[in-house]
């Protein structure tokens, strides 16, 4: 096979060598297991080749031209000939791919296969909607299935590693990534890190259409402070170990094969260099046996954080603190060599970072087939397939969240409705990709315009007024958002006079969310609330349809605009999605993740709050907490979300054997009291009354997504138990205290029935 003819005979050399006799008496080189295999390896390696393992390499040439003779590139090559690469990124495509792996695998010394890493986000190809909006299905069944296409497109294109999921919780919507997460909530964002996990790595990360995940950023990067990006992070334990931790700890029961730390510090610690998060939490505490990758350079940004003077101390900070490979900051392979044969060092940490990134490559079959991961029929069978684009189709009409739909606006009449559709993002078939699309395709979306086409039987009028930003959209720069050319404003008011419906899709462009796109204002960007307002003076019946990466401060349309749809940024079948939805052809059932604030100066806001000492006016002055200048409540609360009928909540009871059993089971009935079918996300929350640490109003701890037909009921039951009841406290100790709890049940945060019990 591909390594026999050298690495195979160096095995048993090795094996003869270093290995117990009576284990090699025992059994031929190929029947040892992984650990024995990995032994074998290990001995035959210099430090410069245990070294180049933790070293990750970004792409650099066009493989299938000549090799580089001068500059990075050039040293690249030299060390892939070397064997001084474990993985590269951003090299794609079956023909790149193996070209690459054919320099690692016959070029080198030993033939050590490489990892191909991709930051395969929210699709490869074919795009789903962006994870925020994935998560606002809340369904995760459909969620998993969106990861497992993006896995079966990637690795048919040569990659076997992908930069996902992002299970960071923010509550801050200034933080561009937002739009990378699941939002808010620890418990949802723990259910949707296993989905995805479970969605790209599938049963048996052997088969060739699986890729290893990466569970990112551990930890604390959505803490940024002010939602600025790679800013610092100061949190204490009580939020550490139960708001931020529990979607990684999630992602490491699931079985995730790597963790990126993440560009924050955290208490003063970069975390590429914090041992207390990396090794004492991640590898001992939860006897995590993958490996962790930095982020971009991170490993050489200690130098800027102010705690490393040069490379050299920032690869000893590094592999100490447990960071065993490094992504492009060029520091282990500059200086760790010298630091492990100097003793500075010790050895041994660099054997266990090697041992762990070759058992990953040993799990994806990596040395059986080093291009079992590049084949480029299946590339082409696979990547854009009709039945993928129906999945994300799907995907994408589960993502949509009625916010508003006063006078039953929606849906909209299939004939004889005469319908303006205004906004510039209504015609952009890139903006609705979202950010994270690197291997897509621009103009590659169905946009809204070309969705409502579709449907014949009303007069459909397009006005795309002004522009949203000027000149072309990049994923590396900065949008130029256009606040002064009103070019098209004055048609668009006048296609909207005679419609009887206005459909004005607003929003923000693709790529003014993502990495590197924090903002301080959560408004409609340039002359799009502008328009909005006067469109609402000619005709008020108005559907605003929202394309944006991370919730909005929509206050104006909140208390103006009828109807209101969040439609995200929802990939490849975004208009589809959005015109089956306004016509009602799907009933919308999505629930908000993040919570939508009335104006940036309420960032951060979520519904798991503390209650502070004066939460409420009790003697008619000032003195509670509270804003002087704004309600201190959201616009759209976590969890909202309307459908095209309505459902009722009733018959809450608990059944208290936790003394007994360990386990509550709460029960209620929820039924469709209108005309149509739908489906509800039921949820359940609770809140200790009294604890050792002060405990949050309500906590997400349960929820069921039910259809039901009209008219129908059904019966749900929801167990609670030590881990759902629980908390950490400051000493990092998990508890489940007795006392006081309240169970609500509702259609949202804002729960309609609750229920006291003593535990």
């Amino acid at each position: 096979m591909f390594l026999k003819n050298k690495l195979f005979a160096l095995l048993i050399i090795s094996v003869l060598g270093h290995i117990n006799q009576n284990v090699y008496a025992q059994s031929k080189p190929s029947e040892l297991n992984t650990e024995q295999k990995i032994d074998a390896l290990l001995a035959l390696m210099t430090v410069e080749e245990k070294v180049g393992q933790l070293n990750l390499y970004n792409g650099f040439w066009n493989v299938t031209g000549p090799a580089p003779e001068h500059g990075g590139a050039a040293t690249k090559y030299k060390h892939l000939k070397n064997g001084w690469v474990g993985a590269m990124l951003n090299v794609r495509g079956t023909e790149e791919v193996n070209k690459v792996q054919r320099i690692a695998v016959e070029e080198s010394r030993l033939g050590i296969p490489l990892l191909i890493g991709f930051d395969v986000i929210h699709g490869y190809k074919t795009l789903s909607p962006i994870p925020l909006a994935e998560s606002a299905s809340w369904d995760l069944k459909a969620i998993e299935a969106s990861a497992r296409i993006a896995a079966i497109e990637a690795s048919s294109a040569g990659i076997n590693w992908t930069f996902a999921p992002m299970v960071d919780v923010s509550r801050d919507a200034r933080w561009g990534r937002v739009m990378e997460g699941a939002g808010e909530d620890p418990f949802l964002g723990s259910l949707i890190a296993i989905a995805r996990v479970n969605g790209f790595q599938g049963d048996d990360l052997t088969d060739a259409n699986t890729i290893a995940a990466c569970a990112k950023h551990f930890a604390g990067y959505g803490f940024a402070e002010a939602g600025k990006e790679y800013n610092t992070v100061d949190v204490g334990l009580s939020t550490l170990y139960n708001t931020i931790l529990p979607p990684f700890k999630a992602a490491q029961e699931a079985g995730v094969k790597t963790f990126m730390n993440s560009f924050n510090d955290l208490n003063g610690i970069p975390v590429t260099a914090s041992e207390f998060l990396q090794r004492d939490i991640l590898k001992n505490g939860w006897d995590f046996n993958g490996f962790v990758v930095s982020d971009w350079a991170s490993m050489n940004e200690l130098i800027a954080w102010g705690v490393a003077k040069d490379k050299k101390e920032a690869a000893k900070l590094a592999i100490t603190a447990g960071s065993d490979m490094d992504m492009e900051g060029h520091v282990y392979i500059k200086a760790l060599a010298d630091l492990i044969n100097e003793g500075t060092v010790d050895v041994q940490l660099l054997n266990d970072a090697v041992r762990r990134i070759l058992r990953v490559k040993y799990e994806l079959g990596l040395f059986d087939n080093p291009y079992r991961y590049g084949n480029k029929r299946d590339e082409e069978k696979r990547t854009g397939s009709q039945s993928h684009r129906e999945s994300v189709l799907d995907m994408a009409k589960k993502s949509i969240v009625l916010l508003k739909n006063e006078g039953d606006l929606l849906p909209l009449k299939k004939k004889g409705q005469r319908i303006a559709l205004i906004g510039d993002l209504a015609n952009d078939k890139s903006s609705p990709l979202g950010s994270w699309r690197l291997a897509s395709d621009d103009e590659t979306a169905v946009s809204v315009l070309e969705g409502m086409q579709k449907y014949k039987g009303n007069t459909l009028n397009f006005s795309n007024g002004p522009e949203v930003f000027k000149g072309t959209s990049t994923f590396l720069k900065e949008l130029d958002i256009n606040t002064t050319d009103y070019s098209g404003f004055e048609e668009a008011v006048e296609t909207a006079k005679n419609a009887d419906v206005v459909v004005m899709v607003l929003g923000e462009h693709g790529f003014q969310s993502g990495e590197g796109r924090s903002r301080t204002n959560l408004e409609l960007p340039g002359l799009q609330q502008e328009l909005l307002q006067k469109v609402y003076e000619v005709n008020q019946n108005i559907v605003l349809v929202l394309n944006n990466g991370r919730p909005l401060a929509i206050t104006w349309a909140a208390e103006h605009i009828p109807a209101i749809v969040e439609a995200w940024q929802l990939g490849t079948e975004t208009g589809n999605a959005v015109a089956q939805v306004l016509y009602g052809d799907y009933n919308p059932s999505g629930k908000l993740p993040m919570t939508f604030p009335r104006n940036v100066g309420q960032m951060p806001i979520y519904y798991n709050y503390k209650n502070t000492g004066r939460p409420i006016d009790k003697d008619n002055n000032v003195f509670y907490s509270h804003y002087s200048d704004v309600d201190k409540t959201p616009l759209f609360v976590f969890g909202h979300g309307l459908s095209y009928t309505t459902f009722s909540y009733s018959n809450l009871s608990v059944s208290n054997t936790y003394k007994t059993n360990k386990e509550i089971t709460v029960s209620f009935d929820v039924k469709n009291a209108g005309e149509v079918t739908g489906k509800e996300v039921a949820q359940l929350y609770i809140r200790d009354l009294v604890g050792s640490v002060s405990r949050p109003v309500k906590e997400l701890k349960g929820f069921e997504l039910v259809e039901l037909e009209a008219g129908e009921s059904k019966r749900i039951t929801i167990k609670l138990t030590e881990k759902e009841l629980g908390f950490y406290n400051n000493k990092q100790e998990f508890k489940v205290e007795s006392g006081d709890f309240k169970i609500f049940v509702g259609g949202s945060s804002e729960t309609v029935l609750e229920a006291d019990i003593e535990l």
